[in-house]
Formats: structure tokens, sequence, C-alpha cells
């Protein structure tokens, strides 16, 4: 008997029977229990077999978090750099180089540092998922009820349900009446759902009216709210940002190895150097070349922008989401409490009154006093909301009898006496109820359900409302005939924001694709409200066992990233989503509110939980909502990419600089032998970086479309700049030791013959390469021209400290361990000097470099001056012109002259309107192909509920 029920309740673990859908005796013969409730001794036997009712919670070391932070390429060049400069530095009768050794590790750790901390004030998402399961429940355990955590819950378990509590796992309903569940967070339904006995309730889920008893069939990870969780914890990402550090880094990396193995090969075999001299080389290359500064940079960077954006009502708990969201061009939003209130509404305009002398008013008072004020109930809430003030329900009358909801009725009434003494009956509910309690003639039965239909057609619930004389005066008495006044809309209404927030979007590049569990009506109807679209398509059509026929054949990744919106859709397609528009190559952010957006929200690129959001949604989110509604995105989008600016100004900044280091100095070793001291590379490296760190606060124009990654663009300029500044510094170096130009030309002394010549021309070479070094930044900071894009005033004064410490080091430095002696202020002048006339041409080389990867880089900076615009829109008119042009010619009609439109400098407002009417125009024509089934298969698809007459009045030909 024990071997049988270990296979049995193995078998009910593993999920191989349906305890959904079996009758609800079976479940009790599938469990082996009744409905007395299971024994302490038997629970404690199924807790071994399924487990605690609880999500697991993975624990990291946070010793071993920590150094793993140090466990990656940029971090192991670092960390061979230290060991050389102690281990392999050691020779010739020379010292290790502790100098260097420590300068690195400090680095390593400090970098080390903020990359622990930000990372450890991440939330784990599956534990905010544990904590959102029922803490407590009743349970029938030994024949008496007692109050339990709800962890100890077993299958098998009687547990009881009331009003206001948390559903604790999945169970079947018992005997008794029937509940009002709000699964809102589950699966993002508006109105509470109405479960009978026998029917499933599932965990998370919140009772809003109602007492029952319930038998469990699931707990922990196996009920639907845990399926949920393990779909977020087994999501684990790696950033698009994490991806472009490896490869930067890995370039650098390469680049340094390059050299090395340069130097490797012709200074010990072919120049014979000595040991120590070749090592000192080498190490110039390690600490200059690695960008060891960039994670913490980036870091810094991100970490103040996600300040701002907190300041703005955006809160960031993955940084790294803040470059993504730069990048993104699909934005999923959840429909439920996200473009909309996730509160019923009445839609006033269009209530429709069904006898004469009524007013829509009177509707509506009518179905007030047919309405509780102190219960739970969504339409009682939506309806009394209407009044100017909720005591309006009740006003001017004496309550005599109220009839509640209930399934077989269907509807609620109230009797009362008003202030004449007249007796009346107000009663709401099912149209089809009221409709037979007035016992309606045809014609006003057809007319009933033509309005109800329309209804259904723009996604809206319908209401009836009658009224009723009662001369007996008496709470029994059957009354006059009942009349038949009105019917009621009801809605989810979009957010007040929505609207513009989508335009908003659009404009900025981002395309908004509504996901909703809701029916596809009322997904159409928040869609056309929106102004969003209607394309939209249920999920189980495209993703779910039953597919549509006239769908299969196409292909879904397609239809996916043109549709508008998903209606009828579950946590699985939710992800699957997702995971195909990642898998078309979009940059995906994900909103969401609920339980049901947690595992989306952790497979899309930016996880977005907005206001209100449980702490499941916060805690899969990347960012966090504290302001209502969508429109404190757009705000996070401009910021994110004026963020994203800086970092990618700063990438292209270190590239640059790593093959300026590599090549300038490998050169100037190999061809004059000149041994660079390893310890003023790292001063140059810590005064740069000190000053890089300010990006992080510059003045920056964020990208008026998404902005990625574009890694030949970085690879590319960071090339051909650093070899250019490598060039300089081997022509000044080849100018100071071989020649005597600077000495003729601007009365310095000669440093050849000084005593003290090599120390001096370490402090020489020293200062050339910090400036340039640093003054690099205000060239890739710039789309246009430096000298006309201002920096932020940190970034020029950090500079002007740094350069002016820099300077004071060559003038007055005299370190016998870095062999560096001051040279004076007057070549302190000159190399100045030397500097400003090699910056000059930097902005036509960025020009240059664009138009080698571009080919229209000249066009735009001699035709549109796009180097000198002052314009805030960045040809936004332009382009709508052209893409309405391009739609015209798609569907047969007469494009216009667009040659001379954009030749000829017209007006803003000339263009726009242009693009406008033009934009109308082709919309139509669209329309038209979908109603007469012309041109693509999809048009036959996106024909389904499509209502093209009423969208044509929209629009003006």
């Amino acid at each position: 008997m024990g071997g049988e029920k270990g296979i049995s309740l193995e078998e009910i673990k593993n999920e191989s029977v349906d305890l959904e859908r079996i009758p609800i005796e079976e479940v009790f013969e599938q469990l082996k229990c009744t409905r007395e409730g299971l024994s302490t001794e038997e629970g404690n036997n199924r807790l071994q077999v399924f487990g605690p009712n609880k999500l697991e919670e993975k624990k990291e070391s946070k010793v071993l978090k920590f150094l793993g932070f140090m466990w990656n390429p940029l971090s192991w060049v670092m960390e061979a750099a230290a060991i050389m400069a102690i281990a392999l530095a050691n020779g010739d009768g020379r010292p290790p180089d502790w100098q260097d050794f420590v300068g690195i590790i400090v680095l390593l750790v400090i970098n080390s540092t903020i990359s622990f901390i930000e990372e450890n004030n991440a939330g784990n998402a599956a534990a905010a998922l544990m904590a959102n399961l029922a803490p407590k429940t009743k349970v029938l355990r030994d024949g008496r009820w007692s109050e339990q955590e709800a962890a100890i819950l077993v299958p098998g378990d009687i547990i009881t349900i009331k009003l206001g509590d948390i559903v604790p796992a999945d169970a079947r309903l018992l005997e008794g009446d029937p509940l009002k569940i709000d699964q809102s967070a589950l699966t993002g339904e508006s109105l509470p759902v109405t479960k009978n006995p026998s029917d499933e309730v599932f965990s998370g889920s919140t009772c809003k009216q109602g007492e029952i008893e319930a038998v469990v069939i699931a707990t922990g990870v196996h009920t639907f709210f845990g399926k949920a969780a393990h779909l977020v914890d087994s999501t684990n990402q790696v950033g698009h940002f994490q991806k472009v550090l490896t490869a930067i880094g890995n370039f650098c990396i390469c680049s340094i190895a390059v050299g090395i193995i340069v130097e490797l090969i012709v200074m010990y075999p072919i120049q014979h150097r000595k040991y120590r001299d070749g090592i000192d080389n080498m190490l110039v290359l390690l600490i200059g070349g690695i960008p060891i500064a960039m994670p913490t940079v980036l870091s810094v960077t991100m970490a103040i922008g996600s300040h701002r954006l907190s300041q703005q009502g955006a809160i960031t708990k993955r940084m790294t989401a803040i470059e993504e969201m730069a990048g993104m061009d699909v934005l999923c939003s959840d429909k439920t409490g996200t473009l909309t209130l996730n509160k019923l509404t009445v839609d006033r305009n269009l209530i429709e009154v069904f006898t004469k002398g009524v007013e829509k008013e009177h509707v509506i008072l009518y179905a007030a006093r047919a309405s509780r004020t102190e219960n739970q109930d969504a339409i009682d809430a939506a309806i009394v909301g209407m009044l100017a003030d909720p005591k309006e329900a009740r006003a001017g009358v004496r309550e005599i009898h109220f009839l509640p909801f209930n399934p077989v009725d269907k509807r609620t009434a109230l009797t009362y006496i008003d202030n004449d003494g007249n007796w009346h009956r107000a009663s709401k509910g099912a149209p089809e109820q009221i409709i037979d309690l007035c016992k309606c003639k045809d014609d006003v039965r057809k007319k009933v359900h033509s309005v109800i239909d329309k209804f259904a057609e723009r996604g809206l619930r319908s209401l009836a409302v009658a009224r009723q004389e009662i001369p007996e005066k008496t709470k029994e008495s059957p009354g006059s005939p009942w009349q038949f006044i009105g019917l009621l809309p009801l809605f989810d209404p979009p957010r007040h924001d929505s609207a513009e927030t989508i335009r908003r979007a659009l404009n900025l590049g981002v395309n908004v694709k509504m996901i909703t569990g809701d029916q596809l009506a009322i997904a159409k109807e928040t869609g056309r409200r929106l102004g969003m679209g209607t394309n939209m398509y249920p999920s189980s059509s495209l993703l779910g066992q039953d597919k549509d026929a006239s769908i299969a054949a196409l292909p879904i990744d397609e239809l996916i990233e043109k549709a508008d919106g998903f209606a009828g859709v579950f946590p699985e397609h939710k992800y699957e989503i997702v995971k195909r528009l990642q898998e078309r190559k979009h940059i995906c952010g994900m909103t969401g509110d609920g339980v049901n957006d947690a595992p989306a929200l952790k497979k899309a690129d930016i996880g977005i939980a907005v206001a209100d959001a449980t702490d499941a949604a916060r805690s899969a989110s990347d960012i966090v909502l504290t302001e209502p509604g969508l429109s404190v995105i757009i705000s996070a989008v401009l910021t994110s990419r004026a963020i994203f600016q800086r970092m990618k100004n700063y990438t292209i900044y270190a590239v640059s600089i790593t093959i300026r280091i590599v090549f300038g100095f490998m050169f100037i070793a190999l061809i004059w032998k000149f041994d660079f001291a390893p310890f003023m590379v790292l001063i140059i490296a810590i005064l740069n970086d000190g000053t890089i760190m300010t990006i992080s606060k510059d003045r920056v124009k964020p990208s008026p479309q998404p902005d990625s990654w574009k890694l030949k663009e970085i690879f590319s300029t960071g090339i051909v700049l650093g070899g250019y500044f490598a060039l300089m510094t081997v022509i000044f170096f080849w100018a100071m030791k071989d020649t005597n130009f600077f000495s003729n030309t601007f009365n310095v002394r000669s440093l050849r013959h000084s005593i003290d010549g090599e120390r001096e021309m370490m402090a020489a070479l020293y200062l050339q390469v910090s400036i340039v070094s640093q003054a690099l930044i205000f060239v890739t900071r710039s789309r246009s021209w430096s000298y006309f894009e201002r920096p932020g005033l940190l970034l020029v004064s950090a500079f002007l400290v740094a350069q002016l410490v820099a300077t004071l080091i060559a003038v007055y430095a005299d370190w016998g361990f870095a062999r560096i002696k001051g040279m004076g202020w007057g070549w302190a002048g000159v190399i100045w000097l030397y500097s400003v006339v090699t910056f000059i041409p930097l902005d036509f080389i960025k020009f240059a470099i664009r138009y080698v990867l571009s080919g229209k880089a000249w066009d735009n900076l001699l035709e549109n001056k796009t180097a000198f615009t002052t314009k805030k829109d960045y040809g936004k008119e332009e382009r709508e012109a052209q893409w309405a042009a391009a739609q015209r010619t798609l569907h047969g009609l007469q494009p216009p002259e667009t040659t001379s439109i954009f030749n000829e400098r017209s007006s803003y407002r000339e263009l726009s309107e242009i693009a406008e009417q033009a934009k109308r125009r082709a919309e139509v024509a669209r329309l038209r192909e979908l109603n007469t089934l012309k041109g693509h298969v999809e048009s036959v698809v996106k024909l389904k509920g499509l209502d093209i007459d009423n969208i044509q009045q929209h629009y003006t030909v």
C-alpha cells in the first residue's frame, strides 16, 4: 500500500494526472484524501515528497561574488601586469616595481568594489515571488481547523478561502456559493472572475467575494504561480553592455598582445636588450594600453545616470539596462493597469436610452441606486463613481430591501421609498436577464441586441438598467411592469497620458505593442482609443495549441513583428513574444505590473515595472517606475540615450588611447631604444581616468533614434584617431631627440646635449602624451565640430586641473625611481603649442571616418550643414515626408515631386503638412486594400474584426 501511495504521489508531483479537469470525486481518489483533510503525520510525509509550498531562493557567497569581478579578461591583464611588476621585473640589480604593483591593485580593487555594490543592490525576482505567496492560511488537519504557515500545505489538504484572502496554493473548490476571484495579477483580466464549485483557483489570486472550502492540488513550483516564478528564475540574460565590454576589452588585449610580441621579437633576439628593459617596455604597454578603469568609468556614468532617472520617477535596479533602453526599438506594454487604469468606468457618451423622458444622467442614477457602495464589487464601484457625489445613490430615498447579485438572477435590485412616499424598484444586470424581466417586445429586443453587438465590437461590456413602480407599497408585491430604460457600456479606460506617450515613443523610433490577457475586441478598442493601431491577434492563434488555420501557413515571427498587439495572453505567451522579437534582432522593452508579467520582464532586454506593480513584477524588472502611467518612460528613454552617448564617447576614447599608447611607445622603444618608465604611464592612466570620470555629467545631445553599440564605428574611429596621435608622438620624439627644430624655432635649450637629457626627455614625452590623451575626449564626445559643441563645466575643469598637475610634474619633478627630471617652463610651453596644433585636424579626421563608414558624411556636412545645425528635430519632417512619399508609391497613388521639395529650403511647417496629408492618404489606401482583400496574404488576417468605415471617418482625403 505504501509503495502504491509513493508511486501515486510521485506521479502527481510530475503532473502525470490532470487534477484541474477531472471530476472532484476523482480528485480525492487520486490524492488519496477525504473531505476531513489530512492527518499531521500524513501531511509531513507528503511534505517530504512535494517539498514546501514556497519558491527556492538561491543564495550566493558575497565573498565569491566580489572575487568574481576580478575574474574577467580585463582583470586578467591588470593582474598579469601587477605580477610582472613584482615577479618578472626583479632583475639587472634593480628591485621589484612596487609602485606600479600597488597602483594597479588599488585600481583593480576600486573597480571591483563599485561593480560589487551595484550588483548587490539588485533584487532577486524569485525571492519577491516567494514573498508574494500567502504567508498564513486556515487548513483542516486532524479534523480541526487551524491557522498554519502556507509553506506546510501539500496536495490533499483542505483549506478555506474567504473575502480578502490571497489563495495560498492551486486548489479545486468544494461545495458552497460561488466566489469572486481577482486574478488580474496572474492573467491580466480586468474584472473579478466568478468561480463555481469544482472550478480551479490559482495561487497568488485574491478572493473578492464569498467564502468556500477547497482541496489543494498543487503547491510551490508546481502551481500556476510557481511556474511563472520558475520562468523568471531560469532566465539569465547576458546584456548587450557586457558583450560590448568584452569585445572592446578583447580588442585592446589583442592590440597589446601584438605590441608585446613585436617587442619580444625585436628587443631580445635582434637588439639584444637587457632583460629588465624589455620587461619595463612591456609593462608600459600593459599599464597604458589596457583601459584599466573602463568598467569603473562606465559604472560611475551609469550610476549617476541612474540617480537622474530616479529623480524623474524611474528607479534603475540593473544599471546596464540604461544603455539597453537607449537602443530599445520595441516596447511591449501590458494593457491592464499600464496603458489603462485597471478601473472599470462607464463611457457616458455611449449610453443608450430606451425610454422617453429619461436622460443619460437618470440611467446612471438608477444604476447607482441598484448598487452597493460598501463592498468590493468592481461594477458597483464604477457606477457609483459616475456620480458627482457617491451619496447621491441614496440621497432622498429610504432603502427598504437590496437584492444582491447571484449567478441565477444575474442582477441586483433596490426597493426604496422616495420623498413623496412613493415606492420604486431599480435594477441593473446582464442585458438578457433585464430584457426578460421587462418582457420587452421584439422590436425593443432587436434594438437592444443591436446596441450590445455594437458595444461588443468595440470591446465594451453591456450593463442593462430597468425601473419599476410599486403601487401596493409592500416589499413582497410584484409591482407594475418593469421599464427597460437604458444600456451602459463598461470599459477599462486608457490612462490620460497613454496616447501622448505612445505618440512620443513612435517619434523616438520606439514601436509600441499591446500585450494583454483581455479579449481581442477589448484590446482593439483600447488600441483604437490610444491611436496605436488595431492589427492585433489572439495569442492562442499564434502561439497556442489551437493555431488558426489561416495564420499557421504565415511566418509567425513576421506577424509578431508587425502586429500592434496581442490578446488572451498567458505568461508563457508573453515570454515567447519577447523571445521571438529578440530573435528578430530587436532590443525589446516590456512593461507590466503583475505576477503574470514577471517572466517576460526578466526575459526582455529592459523590464519596466509600472507604479503600484506587485513585488514580483518589480523584482523581475530592470527599471521600476514611481509615477503612474508610461509618460515617465519617454523621459527615461531620452536620459538613457544621453547616458549611452557619454559611454560611447568614452569607449571610442579608450580604444584610441590603447592604439596610441601601444604603437607610439612601441616604435619609440624599438627605433630609439628609449625606455619609458612604467610608473609615468601609471600616472597618465590615473590622471586620465580621474578626468574621464566627469564625462558622466557631461552635456550631450541624445540621439533622436534608438542608439546602439556599433563596434565597427568604435574600432574604426579609435584606430584612426589613435594611429594619428601615435604618429604625432613619434614625430615629436624624433624632432626632440634627433633634430634641433624646437631649440632653433622656439629658442629653448636642446635636450639632446643635456647632462640629464634622457630624464628630461622622459618629462617632455610624458607631458605631450598626457595633454593629447585627455584632449581627445573633446573630439570623441561631439557629433559635429568639437569647437562649437560646448562641453560640461565639470569636464573642462577636471581637464585643466589634471593638465596643470601633469605640467607641474613635467616642469619640477625629480624622481630617480621613475627616471624623470623637470625640463622647465620653456619646453612646457612648446609642448602645449605642439599639442594644440596637432589637435586642430582631429575634427576633419572624424568626419573623414564617417564618410568612409557611411558614404554620406560630406553630403550631410556640405548640403544639410549638419555640423553647424541648431535644429532640435533632427530632420524629422523630412523623414516623414520621404516616408509618406514611399507609402503613396507603394499603394499606387501618384507621388509628389519630392525633388523640388527637398532642394528648396521649404519651411518645416510646409513639409510637416505635406507629410501628414500623404500619411492620411496612404493609410486610407491601405485600409481599402484590406477591405477588398487585395495584396498580401496578411491582408486576409488583418481584415478580421477591422471596422474600415469607422476608421475612414477619422481621415480627411
